[in-house]
């Protein structure tokens, strides 16, 4: 070989390394072993019994049983025997192993390398497949992201007054939060906040109902009431006891700052006056959908001039750094404590939000959304 060659070989080889790291880090490979296998293990073992061995022997034995079935049972019978009959296949090359440790003949290595060879060809084909299955997993879940995307406003309504900024993450491909603006034919505009019970497709699907019945709902009637009730009835009816859903839903008149509200288990809203206090706007309810009549009392408050209304979901209150410290509800109202327009404030808590979770994957969605009358 040539030093050209050679050279290029090495060149090739460095940026195939560089392509094939791409995006991994440290924290990436140490959360492999110290967080990704801990939920692993638990989610193969949710069905199995829970008692343990106190023997550390018998104790490993056990985990290798749990680990086995476990993942035998999410295989579909096919794919659980060619993975038995692969784990055999490395057990007899093993056995061949130690025969020729004993003296075996030349026909045995062989018979021992076959051996090998059927069990990593047959754990391999069965780990394409299941990669294909995620990839085909993965295709639909995107399918299912874009959709929802699409049922969330792209930008705010532009209303003579008022200034808004909002902000939406998931923490799965498909999320539950859900938020909506809509301007009414006399002018005024519909505030929509929600967070559907679960996470990821269940959660999405029961988001996708509630933005379908509002929709209906404010045709009939959109007094804040009358459109919650409606959707507690569909949610209700669904006969799924899980199938719940926490709401905020204001009817705001930009002229007036005049705000009608009903909160159904959600989250208090956070009213910044101009001068900086801050006030909580809500009264107690359960979240809709638990009870065939929902008991909810509507409330009123006033968006003066300067005065900011900030909505969010529980995503942003209860996330937690890696010592398990939740955001929390002061340190929310801390940040909202000096004066900004929408913008600058939903930058600020978003900003002390990443601060404060740092690396710390999001385990809930996050909506936030901030509403701003223009000073006088």
């Amino acid at each position: 070989m040539t030093v050209g060659k050679a050279q290029s070989y090495l060149r090739d080889t460095r940026q195939f390394l560089r392509d094939y790291t791409d995006g991994l880090n440290v924290r990436d490979l140490r959360r492999l072993f110290d967080r990704d296998a801990v939920e692993a293990y638990a989610v193969l073992s949710r069905d199995q019994e829970a008692a343990q061995p106190k023997d550390d022997f018998r104790r490993f034995l056990h985990g290798v049983k749990v680990v086995f079935l476990g993942i035998s049972s999410k295989l579909s019978p096919a794919r659980r025997l060619l993975f038995a009959a692969s784990l055999v296949a490395a057990l007899l090359g093993l056995l061949n192993k130690a025969a020729i440790g004993l003296g075996a003949n030349v026909i045995q290595i062989g018979g021992a390398g076959l051996w090998f060879i059927a069990s990593y060809a047959g754990l391999l084909f069965l780990l394409v497949m299941e990669l294909v299955d995620r990839v085909r997993v993965r295709d639909e879940l995107e399918v299912a992201r874009q959709l929802q995307s699409d049922l969330l406003p792209r930008a705010a309504p532009e209303i003579e007054g008022l200034s808004f900024a909002h902000s939406y993450r998931t923490a799965n491909e498909v999320g539950g939060d859900y938020y909506d603006f809509q301007t009414l034919p006399d002018g005024r505009l519909i505030l929509v906040v929600g967070d559907a019970s679960g996470h990821g497709i269940a959660a999405g699907l029961l988001m996708a109902i509630a933005n379908a019945t509002l929709k209906t709902a404010v045709d009939v009637d959109p007094l804040p009431e009358r459109v919650a009730a409606l959707l507690n009835r569909t949610l209700f009816r669904t006969g799924d006891r899980r199938a719940f859903m926490t709401l905020f839903y204001a009817l705001l008149d930009p002229s007036s700052g005049r705000l009608e509200y009903v909160c159904a288990g959600h989250p208090f809203p956070l009213l910044r006056r101009a001068g900086g206090s801050v006030q909580e706007i809500g009264s107690g309810a359960l979240p809709l959908g638990l009870r065939a009549e929902a008991q909810l009392e509507a409330g009123t408050a006033t968006l003066g001039p300067g005065d900011l209304l900030v909505l969010f979901s529980d995503g942003l209150p209860e996330a937690v750094d890696a010592q398990q410290n939740a955001f929390g509800f002061e340190r929310l109202k801390s940040v909202l404590g000096t004066v900004g327009t929408p913008a600058a404030v939903h930058d600020r808590i978003l900003q002390a939000f990443e601060a404060h979770v740092g690396a710390e994957p999001l385990t809930d969605d996050l909506t936030l959304v901030v509403v701003g009358r223009d000073p006088a």
